[in-house]
């Protein structure tokens, strides 16, 4: 014989109740916004070039922007950083020789650990 199955309450439908409340209150302040006409470009304006100046507080382009010199300082160096670390985790020096890590597979690594001579398929 089957039975119905039953609903447990308690503590751990609050965080459950806490997401549908937020997505009411998300929907209702979304939903009851009102944004303005947009607005365009002048006609002809460069705005591919107009966006290179402002990269770098350069006051020639034809739409005007913030100037964003430091944040491209910034994203430059940290690129930079991940570009060197990614290099000195792909290099190891062993016996005075660098070799890259596991380009081949991780065949030799399988040979090492195991002492399996046996070709590789």
């Amino acid at each position: 014989m089957t039975t119905k199955p039953q609903l447990k309450l308690g503590s751990h439908l609050v965080p459950g109740l806490a997401a549908v409340a937020l997505f009411v209150v998300m929907a209702v302040v979304f939903l009851g916004a009102s944004f303005p006409n947009p607005q365009g470009f002048a006609e002809g304006a460069n705005i591919t070039a107009s966006i290179g100046y402002s990269m770098f507080n350069l006051d020639f382009g034809d739409v005007a922007g913030e100037g964003f010199l430091a944040a491209f300082i910034v994203i430059a160096v940290t690129l930079d950083v991940a570009l060197d670390g990614a290099i000195h985790l792909a290099r190891r020096e062993e016996g005075g020789q660098m070799r890259t890590i596991l380009t081949d597979g991780g065949r030799e690594l399988k040979r090492t650990l195991f002492d399996d001579e046996e070709d590789d398929r």
